[in-house]
């Protein structure tokens, strides 16, 4: 099913494991608290398989949204469930459901995605340059498929590099998704030497 070794995926998790910890960083300097980060998982699964292991399709969910310009097209997903939002914003002093609150969901979703894209291009030697955020809450499902759906293209099948960040003393965390063109996974791995 997959077209990918697991030596591929495994060179895939490292470098999103890398990334992640770069975007941790800089999300712990934001909040003035350290911040855990999950082992990725590397996920090369058929569009309608793809939502249900991020998690429950038809749960609520703020989604912060990157594109990626440069030579690696795809998005970078950042999603928030309710609960997670209030924490991240309360932990930044604004009010989760307003407008202030949103902007600092997108301005997390610009650090953390600027500074996994950033570790990405440095290794790989590949020009990132993440697009402004916008954001969207809806169910799961839905904000999952509209970025796959403009990702995968032709292929239907995508793969997502899985990340969950975790605020320390606190319940908070974000569930981080890298999702490349299915061009941009072969790119990668040309660089990596795969």
């Amino acid at each position: 099913m997959s077209r990918y070794t697991d030596l591929q995926l495994d060179a895939l998790r490292e470098l999103a494991n890398i990334g992640s910890g770069t975007a941790s960083t800089a999300l712990s300097s934001m909040l003035g608290r350290s911040v855990d980060i999950s082992v990725p998982n590397a996920f090369v699964l058929p569009m309608a398989e793809a939502v249900g292991t991020i998690g429950d399709p038809e749960s609520e969910i703020t989604g912060v949204v990157l594109g990626i310009v440069g030579e690696l097209p795809g998005s970078v997903l950042l999603l928030f469930t309710p609960k997670d939002a209030e924490l991240m914003c309360g932990l930044l002093g604004v009010e989760a459901d307003t407008e202030i609150g949103v902007s600092a969901l997108m301005e997390i979703g610009n650090i953390v995605g600027a500074s996994y894209l950033n570790a990405l291009g440095t290794m790989t030697g590949m020009t990132l340059e993440p697009t402004p955020p916008a954001a969207a809450t809806d169910m799961l499902g839905a904000i999952v498929q509209t970025v796959l759906a403009q990702r995968a293209g032709a292929g239907d099948v995508a793969l997502l590099l899985d990340t969950d960040l975790v605020v320390e003393d606190s319940d908070a965390s974000i569930s981080f998704l890298l999702v490349p063109d299915a061009g941009g996974v072969d790119q990668l791995l040309a660089r990596l030497g795969l």
